[in-house]
């Protein structure tokens, strides 16, 4: 397994993987699976200063992982929302893991500070893997979401990236990924060897 950055190309492989998500479960709250198109309007509209990236093997996309901003005004830029997304075939073996792993990774390079993540209740397995990858809870909005006939809780979970006490002075605008060097991009998206394929 590999990890890269999302191209717009990926749009179809990210189709395959996200679109029974949104029809068949409340993981995400979208009524109607985006395009491939629109999928990849998302990745060339946000890669620059969010990235998006697949794991990949000689079998194809394995499953993806993105990070966006997490609200528009301007003190929340140094903190993002992400999300991670594994194929069905794939699921159990590592892949969250790895690309939440590299995702983190670079935006810590990039100069982020705080990720959060929300997560639509119940689902235990993202559960443990945002808290696998040192995230902890630090939310819970109740019946905020309708959803295939239900109303579903969504838990919000946070991660540090950099200790903000640790900075006495103004932090940079995070880094756009255009502006980072070829060895820092390749340590960030660099897989453990120790994970299967």
């Amino acid at each position: 397994m590999r990890i890269r950055l999302a191209l717009e190309a990926d749009g179809p492989a990210i189709h395959a993987i996200y679109a029974p998500v949104v029809e068949s479960t409340a993981i995400s709250f979208e009524a109607t699976p985006p395009s491939s198109a629109e999928l990849a309007r998302r990745i060339a509209a946000h890669q620059e200063a969010h990235p998006w990236l697949v794991a990949y093997s000689d079998r194809g996309v394995l499953g993806y992982a993105y990070a966006g901003p997490f609200a528009t005004r301007a003190a929340y830029a140094w903190s993002v929302e992400t999300s991670v997304y594994v194929a069905e075939a794939a699921r159990g073996r590592g892949v969250g893991r790895a690309l939440y792993r590299a995702l983190l990774r670079l935006l810590v390079v990039q100069g982020y500070r705080q990720a959060m993540a929300g997560i639509s209740l119940p689902n235990p397995a993202s559960v443990r893997l945002h808290e696998a990858s040192g995230f902890t809870q630090v939310a819970l909005y109740r019946a905020a979401g309708w959803k295939l006939g239900a109303w579903h809780d969504v838990g919000w979970w946070q991660r540090s990236l950099r200790d903000p006490a640790a900075e006495p002075v103004a932090p940079a605008p995070p880094l756009a990924l255009s502006s980072l060097g070829v060895e820092a991009l390749a340590a960030a998206l660099e897989v453990d060897a120790s994970l299967p394929t």
